[in-house]
């Protein structure tokens, strides 16, 4: 297969990486020619450092090298039979790139799109054919994450969704299929593990370490919601949630939280700057968690039934099957469990009376118990 990237930043340069050891050959295409030697120079060391860990050979670098050629007219992608945008989340240039694009590839060739929150409906209505564009959202960094979501458009033909998810399995990554929605699966579902936890500082319940310790310490996850924030970037984070609220029609479930929008606009924007709800810089002292159990259960609980919740909505409006749904959470943001497994674990039951608890105490929208797991919880039914 000839594989067309747009873009040689991080994404589209991880996705070229992974096309190529499937063995397509890649165009990788940008128009900075600078960012196209960064890209193969960065390409060179992750490839050497591959070697010294013993995952590949000198003969594979070379192959998965000698399977990208980098260029810098969009033209020069007119023979591939797959393309993957992977350019600024703006809908206008996405627009007109693929506007362009459609004019130089064959009828036949696939347009698809790494977003990982705008409308796969508003991107293919730039296109003749529309039926030809899907949504293929790898995340970051491509080669080591599992997970890719497949966004058919209500435009997307059978033929090209079926194609695209063979195609991503066979580059041997893990497919979910989502329904065309703000955040799609990963996006949408992950909201309140930093919504609730900013919520939970927000009303003095605990510090940020605290929180960050207590979700760890109980629930296994890798990193707590503030050091992930840290890590991915609070305006990065910020912009997300503003954006899911938006697109859904301002549902307080999706509020964007204050404390966040004050670090972006103070610059605290987390590791890249040096400092964010921790501090970076060296020789700094980090904050002790309050390591108080019961706290502790009151902070992961209230975390985990509104993840659990979320995962439910999902479920219930048909963005992806309950199989789909956890694998996103688990190979695409790590979660150590699967949501609707969780749920299973913990009691459809209980995850119905932490809800109404939570929301007999605010009354808000917010804490709306999914439908889904009202009527699973009086016909006794679990999700596996």
């Amino acid at each position: 297969m000839r594989v067309g990237i747009i873009g040689s930043g991080t994404m589209g340069s991880g996705i070229a990486q992974v096309a190529a050891t499937a063995g397509c050959q890649v165009k990788l295409y940008d128009t900075n020619q600078a960012a196209l030697d960064k890209a193969k120079d960065a390409l060179e060391k992750i490839l050497l450092r591959l070697i010294q860990k013993g995952r590949i050979d000198a003969t594979e670098k070379a192959r998965i090298q000698n399977q990208i050629t980098y260029v810098d007219k969009l033209h020069d992608l007119a023979d591939s039979n797959l393309t993957i945008e992977a350019i600024v989340e703006n809908l206008d240039v996405k627009k007109q790139v693929f506007s362009e694009l459609e004019g130089y590839v064959s009828s036949d060739c696939i347009i698809a799109s790494n977003t990982s929150s705008l409308s796969i409906a508003s991107i293919a209505a730039a296109l003749n054919q529309p039926e030809r564009c899907i949504g293929i959202h790898f995340f970051n960094p491509a080669p080591l994450m599992k997970l890719v979501e497949v966004i058919p458009a209500i435009q997307t033909s059978n033929e090209v969704l079926e194609t695209a998810v063979q195609t991503i399995t066979d580059w041997k990554k893990v497919v979910a299929v989502a329904k065309d929605t703000p955040g799609f699966i990963v996006n949408r579902v992950a909201r309140p593990f930093y919504g609730e936890s900013l919520r939970i500082y927000e009303e003095g319940m605990a510090d940020f370490a605290t929180i960050d310790w207590s979700l760890k310490t109980l629930g296994g996850f890798r990193m707590g919601p503030f050091e992930l924030m840290d890590f991915i970037g609070n305006d990065v984070n910020y912009t997300v949630t503003e954006t899911v609220f938006t697109a859904f029609y301002f549902d307080p479930r999706y509020k964007p939280a204050f404390t966040q929008k004050r670090f972006a606009e103070a610059g605290y924007l987390g590791r890249k700057s040096g400092r964010g709800y921790y501090d970076y810089s060296d020789n700094a002292i980090q904050p002790k968690p309050r390591e108080d159990k019961l706290l502790a259960q009151q902070i992961f609980d209230r975390v985990l039934v509104m993840l659990i919740n979320e995962a439910a909505d999902a479920l219930f409006l048909n963005i992806a099957s309950a199989e789909d749904i956890d694998n996103a959470m688990t190979k695409g943001v790590n979660y150590p469990k699967g949501l609707l497994q969780w749920a299973d674990d913990k009691g459809i039951g209980w995850c119905v009376k932490k809800m109404d608890e939570l929301y007999a105490m605010y009354h808000e929208d917010r804490y709306r118990c999914s439908p889904l797991l009202r009527k699973m919880n009086q016909e006794q039914q679990t999700f596996f």
